[in-house]
């Protein structure tokens, strides 16, 4: 049987909080390695990962993330790397400064959204900047989408020359005052990519218990998945993961359901328009 290849983001650990409950989020550079590891023996293609300083709080620093990018290198080859430039505990100023790494890719929040707790701010002027460090450094964005505006915001950063013709879209869903995660919603913006980016790829992330339900319509709709405890534990106290690799075993066990399979470090990179050096 024929089968379409499914590229497995993991989120490995963002800046969820190490609890005794939660034993299994990677802080160190050397955890974040061997969890990373263990889910691309798992079935995963590509790491986004967020840098975590000695006090377990998010952190800038550019040698976290060479650190833990050149670990993941050597034990999962080929792996696709994603830093993020995301807004938690970081100066504006800050958010990019370890782009200059030319990384495989990193995230791109296209708008300003209001979290549980705090503002996931990112002004048009910063995503102006941000998108072009990451031209300049031959960067893939991924671009994050916690509502719908975003998506046009994406358009606009394509018509303007500061993304490529063919962005990678993530869908972002379960965010408490952000996009609820129904599949209406993520059906009409899927409609609205192939209208105004025809060339996009995309794939849907769920938070918390919305995790394995987006799992299951990204499969169905040809997307892509992404899971991992950055996603699990800090939206979700009821359900929380063993590990990286478990969640990451959870959505290869799905993809025969939908005639899909795990895409290789490869196939992903084909998939996304990536090419190393």
């Amino acid at each position: 049987m024929t089968t379409t290849p499914c590229i497995i983001t993991v989120a490995i650990n963002g800046s969820v909080p190490r609890k005794k409950d939660t034993p299994a989020v990677p802080i160190s550079v050397q955890e974040m390695i061997e969890s990373t590891h263990e889910a691309f023996e798992a079935g995963a293609s590509l790491v986004h990962m967020h840098a975590r300083d000695e006090n377990e709080n998010s952190s800038s620093d550019p040698e976290v993330f060479r650190s833990a990018r050149e670990g993941i290198e050597k034990h999962c080859p080929g792996m696709i790397i994603q830093y993020s430039t995301g807004a938690r505990g970081r100066e504006l100023a800050s958010r990019g400064g370890m782009l200059d790494q030319s990384p495989d890719m990193a995230s791109l929040a296209t708008g300003s959204v209001n979290f549980p707790t705090f503002v996931n701010e990112n002004p048009p002027s910063f995503i102006d900047d941000l998108a072009q460090r990451m031209l300049d450094y031959n960067v893939k964005a991924e671009c994050e989408i916690f509502d719908l505006a975003m998506l046009y915001n994406a358009k606009d950063l394509v018509d303007r020359g500061l993304l490529k013709p063919n962005p990678h879209v993530q869908f972002v869903m379960g965010v408490r005052n952000a996009q609820p995660a129904r599949r209406e919603i993520l059906e009409f913006e899927l409609s609205e990519l192939r209208k105004i980016l025809p060339d996009a790829t995309w794939t849907a992330a769920g938070l918390g218990r919305h995790q394995l339900e987006v799992n299951h319509w990204a499969l169905e709709l040809g997307g892509h998945c992404r899971t991992g405890l950055e996603d699990n534990v800090k939206f979700d106290k009821t359900r929380l993961a063993k590990s990286n690799a478990e969640l990451v075993a959870r959505v290869t066990s799905l993809c025969p359901e939908y005639r899909r399979h795990p895409a290789t470090a490869a196939e992903a990179r084909a998939i996304l328009g990536l090419t190393r050096d």
